[in-house]
């Protein structure tokens, strides 16, 4: 493949596995959604900046498309990677395991587990990484109560997030940043980005319900820097 066609399907990959974090959040048409609290923002210029790795400026004109991979495979089975198996967030009771995600190939969502697990973005870092950012989503809710990410939205500047790796290899993290946006307008380039400083994001959903299309309106995005 030739780097303007590789480079042209990472793009494509990479808006279908953003479009998923909407579109399996949501809940059956006619069930009533779980009030959610309003959510504020705080740290946007920071998160912004975490994109920026600290010897390289950013090249002028049109950001080039992230080296993600999309093509089929399984990096979590590379050797030396370490898959997050687990997440703790102390300041919300929240102590959930992680299971690896890709997009599926069929709807283009993002293949969350159930409502009672975070996924891990395996296409993107691990918990071995020095650079970019470790992607883990998760439900807000499902039809029969809170999901797994309902009070990820209540994490503040400060608070601690730690992941665990197979074999008990654990990483600290600390919040930095809490931003909100409206589903399908996610900036790929900053959240889902394989280069910049190292950082956790964590996304779910928030925002006001709408019947219509039977999902929350917005994404709210969580960024951790490590400890």
């Amino acid at each position: 493949m030739t780097g303007s066609r590789h480079r042209q399907a990472v793009r494509r990959g990479y808006g279908l596995a953003v479009a998923g974090c909407g579109l399996v959040l949501l809940l059956v048409a006619g069930l009533e959604a779980w009030r959610l609290q309003p959510v504020g923002e705080t740290g946007a210029g920071q998160v912004l900046r975490l994109a920026e790795p600290p010897d390289r400026p950013r090249a002028a004109g049109p950001p080039e498309a992230p080296a993600v991979p999309v093509v089929p495979g399984d990096p979590a089975g590379v050797p030396g990677r370490q898959p997050p198996v687990a997440l703790r967030a102390p300041a919300i009771d929240l102590t959930a395991p992680v299971a690896g995600v890709g997009v599926d190939p069929e709807t283009g969502e993002l293949a969350l587990p159930g409502a009672d697990r975070a996924g891990w973005y395996r296409l993107g870092p691990g918990l071995e990484a020095s650079r970019g950012s470790v992607v883990i989503a998760g439900h807000v809710d499902t039809r029969d109560g809170p999901g797994v990410f309902f009070r990820v939205a209540e994490l503040a500047p400060g608070d601690r997030i730690e992941l665990t790796a197979t074999g008990g290899a654990a990483r600290s993290f600390r919040v930095v940043g809490r931003e909100v946006h409206r589903k399908g307008e996610l900036p790929l380039e900053r959240y889902f980005d394989p280069g910049g400083r190292l950082r956790l994001t964590l996304i779910t959903c928030t925002g006001p319900f709408d019947r219509r299309t039977g999902s929350y309106r917005d994404n709210v995005v969580v960024t951790a820097v490590p400890d």
